[in-house]
């Protein structure tokens, strides 16, 4: 991931909390031969058995899991090196809310990328961990307090076509395009335009976690 210098994450717990927060990840590798790379939407969670904080990405493992009839299953053979994606709040800067020209449109946007070797987990009681870590972990952060004990023999019978891995990290860019290249005036301006919906509510947020200069 190409990140010019300005729009690094201030520290590295950025990462994690859009990890986190947004953890519909596209992951991505080498098709075989020379073909098209393979490209699946996957939930992707942080290690849940991990003790402690987490202020980096690098060197932890990810859990994730994918439908088995994917193709993309079957190409990544028992271990590869992949990339996921995930993509944070992101909102379109007007040129109207800078007040000067000559100016120019813009999306400000937020992305974490992280590259490392996925190794598919091989037993029954490891993918249905997965899945439950999964559920576990979006339910508590997105959904309603479901619980999933009434479903576990509904997972167990869908287990055959479950493919979960394991991404051990080992690099993570994370790209904070907030304004940041532009004069003080002009970057309060942008964040005080995003306040119509939740996405844009977002964008301000992270731009109001920023260091001040």
């Amino acid at each position: 991931m190409f990140v010019p210098g300005p729009y690094h994450a201030p520290e590295d717990r950025w990462l994690v909390d859009l990890v986190r927060g947004h953890p519909l990840a596209q992951l991505a590798s080498n098709g075989a031969g020379g073909a098209a790379p393979h490209i699946t939407h996957v939930p992707i969670i942080v290690d849940p058995e991990l003790d402690g904080p987490v202020d980096r990405l690098v060197g932890i493992t990810l859990w994730g899991h994918m439908n088995r009839a994917n193709p993309h299953w079957a190409a990544l053979g028992g271990a590869a090196n992949v990339v996921a994606t995930f993509a944070g709040p992101n909102a379109y800067v007007s040129p109207a809310v800078y007040r000067t020209a000559p100016a120019a449109p813009t999306w400000n946007f937020t992305s974490v990328q992280v590259r490392g070797e996925l190794r598919k987990v091989e037993s029954a009681d490891d993918t249905l961990a997965t899945v439950r870590a999964t559920v576990a972990a979006l339910e508590s952060r997105f959904g309603a307090g479901w619980d999933m004990t009434g479903s576990l023999d509904y997972f167990r019978r869908i287990l055959p076509g479950v493919g979960a891995f394991r991404l051990r990290v080992a690099e993570a860019d994370g790209m904070f395009k907030l304004s940041q290249e532009q004069q003080p005036a002009i970057r309060r301006r942008v964040r005080h335009s995003f306040g119509g919906c939740e996405a844009t509510r977002a964008v301000a947020g992270l731009m109001d976690r920023l260091p001040t200069e």
